[in-house]
């Protein structure tokens, strides 16, 4: 790939795609779990990913390369089956994740073809979107980060308008303690939509490509963050003020479209899809930017450098495996359970990288306890998780139990095959 930098708005725009995309489907879910606290939830969720952002705001400065969060493992903890399997983890999170934000594209896009022919246009739509980002992502980092500048513009310009036509609606009062649910399900929606704000890491895969990464890393993963946050409470004001709750939990799927209706009318209802297909494209196009750049960081700490793959940029030859991996994934299987667990595996990254902070928090001049309570309140947010997956479907968790015994499978054949020593 080429060596030309981006600046702080291609990666502002690069994380916020990879952020907002998750917005869509999670709103319903929220709003279904928090009921009228779904804009505290939201507010909750973002301080504790504030709390992650930290430590990686920290280790991105400390180390500025594309690898991010593997490299920050293989610091912290050595190449052993420790770091091994939560760097695979990782991965198989991104892969699910893709397949989940496409087949969110595909849903929506077929709402403009007749209903005959929508499950022919849902595999089309969502293949040609996969081939799109990948062939996109085969050109430099700085037409990467300026089509993210295009499309994150659009939609947000769409989202920022149905704020301000809507905000008539909003009553603040409606946050008050009478009028809304019990601080245990607002709780349990925030650990849930912490889901909805995982995108924030990608920033620390673009260090490299960065100009000036050490003064601008940190703007960017702080004000990415307070946007979003921002944008996610008052969307949720507005949400729960337009319509009745029951008619919004009709139309949990597509609950912006549904909502946008009576603020905007049809036209703002179509709009409102268009900004649904433009987010979850953004978001699979900074997905897959990331994690073909740190796939060949995790091959290159398993020994396989250039010449082993024939010379080939193997940035490229992780892009065409995750891309071929995720074609598959997303046309033929069950997204909605598995996308569940593919978020606990996020979870359980970031618990790691707020303890690999802590670990060093000498060399990356950070305050020790701050990257600690992270550790802590990711690990609670998975319990949260895995307690929801248990009370609504029980099978989702064996998922995550496959997917880490798969990753610890793997790095266990690698030791033994190259006949190494296995250690933590």
């Amino acid at each position: 790939m080429s060596s030309k930098k981006i600046g702080f708005w291609s990666v502002w725009a690069l994380g916020v795609g990879g952020i907002v995309g998750g917005l869509f489907p999670a709103l319903g879910v929220v709003i279904q779990i928090a009921d009228a606290g779904a804009p505290l939830a939201f507010a909750i969720a973002g301080t504790i990913a504030l709390i992650t952002t930290y430590a990686y705001a920290k280790l991105s400065v400390a180390h500025p390369c594309r690898g991010g969060t593997v490299t920050f493992l293989n610091q912290a903890f050595g190449l052993g089956l420790f770091s091994g399997t939560l760097n695979l983890l990782l991965w198989f999170s991104y892969v699910v994740m893709l397949s989940f934000y496409l087949q969110a594209f595909g849903s929506y896009g077929i709402s403009l073809f007749t209903e005959s022919t929508q499950p022919i246009w849902k595999h089309l739509l969502i293949s040609l979107a996969i081939l799109g980002t990948t062939g996109l992502n085969l050109l430099t980092a700085n037409h990467i980060g300026k089509s993210q500048i295009w499309i994150v513009s659009f939609k947000l310009g769409i989202l920022i308008l149905f704020i301000i036509m809507g905000s008539s609606h909003i009553d603040i009062s409606h946050l008050q303690p009478a009028s809304v649910s019990s601080l245990q399900s607002i709780f349990a929606g925030a650990m849930v939509i912490f889901l909805s704000y995982e995108g924030f890491e990608l920033i620390a895969n673009t260090a490299e490509d960065l100009v000036n990464p050490k003064h601008t890393l940190p703007r960017v993963y702080y004000s990415v963050i307070g946007f979003v946050i921002l944008l996610y409470v008052l969307i949720a004001l507005v949400t729960l003020r337009a319509e009745p709750i029951e008619q919004i939990l009709a139309a949990k799927d597509y609950t912006l479209a549904e909502v946008a209706k009576p603020i905007m009318g049809q036209f703002g209802a179509v709009l409102m899809t268009i900004a649904a297909l433009l987010s979850t494209l953004s978001a699979s196009n900074a997905t897959l930017y990331g994690s073909a750049r740190f796939s060949s960081v995790i091959a290159k700490s398993r020994g396989f450098d250039g010449s082993e793959i024939n010379g080939r940029d193997q940035s490229s030859i992780g892009l065409f495996i995750t891309s071929g991996i995720t074609l598959i994934i997303a046309n033929f299987f069950d997204i909605s359970r598995i996308s569940t667990m593919g978020s606990a595996g996020f979870l359980l990254i970031f618990a790691a990288v707020n303890l690999a902070n802590a670990r060093m928090h000498r060399y990356t001049k950070s305050k020790q306890w701050i990257s600690l309570l992270g550790v802590g309140i990711c690990l609670v947010a998975l319990g949260m998780l895995i307690w929801f997956a248990l009370q609504t479907d029980p099978q989702t968790v064996w998922v995550l139990v496959f997917m880490v015994g798969v990753a610890i499978g793997i790095e266990v054949i690698y030791y033994l095959s190259k006949n190494r020593q296995l250690h933590l």
